[in-house]
């Protein structure tokens, strides 16, 4: 039996520190891959309708709960682009609230733990502010021609990211019942 890797894979020791991420979508794409809930494996939800390409690699992070009925999103900054369905050791450094379709949508950003290029980054704050507005950017505008709203609030610190981790993790608990 295939096993899902939303329920079976560690979030990591280290949380929310540091956690683990589950790449759904390489840095510098248009396809839309997410995890299908039921089979664990990716699915292809669409491809981007603008000419716009995801930033930073996009994942999720295993055993943690959101508003959006989805594991907590996440964004971790690499030199490289990485395969859909790889772990990464993810360094937590803040998050960028959103609202998409009316609902509470964070994307925690990270740093991959194992790159030397970024692995120095301790803080959102330590980022170049056109990273910020670029990331700023392509989420504001890659549904725009869906004709979908999405409303990027503001980019909060490392601590507001980790409070948000711990309580994705204690919904998850919640939600699937695990102690």
């Amino acid at each position: 039996m295939m096993t899902n890797p939303w329920h079976s894979v560690s979030p990591g020791s280290e949380g929310p520190h540091i956690v683990n991420a589950i790449i759904e979508i390489p840095k510098g794409c248009r396809a839309k891959y997410e995890l299908d809930k039921e089979s664990g494996l990716l699915k292809l939800d669409r491809v981007l309708y603008s000419s716009v390409y995801y930033p930073a690699n996009y994942g999720f992070i295993p055993q943690s709960y959101c508003d959006d009925h989805d594991p907590l999103d996440i964004l971790v900054l690499s030199q490289v682009e990485c395969v859909p369905m790889c772990i990464i050791e993810a360094k937590v450094i803040g998050v960028m609230q959103m609202i998409d379709g009316g609902e509470a949508d964070d994307k925690i950003i990270a740093v991959a733990a194992n790159d030397m290029s970024v692995n120095y980054i301790n803080d959102i704050s330590e980022l170049p502010p056109h990273f910020i507005d670029e990331m700023r950017h392509f989420f504001e505008e890659y549904k725009k021609l869906e004709k979908k709203t999405v409303v990027v609030e503001e980019f909060q610190n490392k601590e507001k990211a980790e409070n948000i981790i711990l309580k994705s993790f204690d919904d998850y608990r919640k939600i699937f019942k695990q102690s």
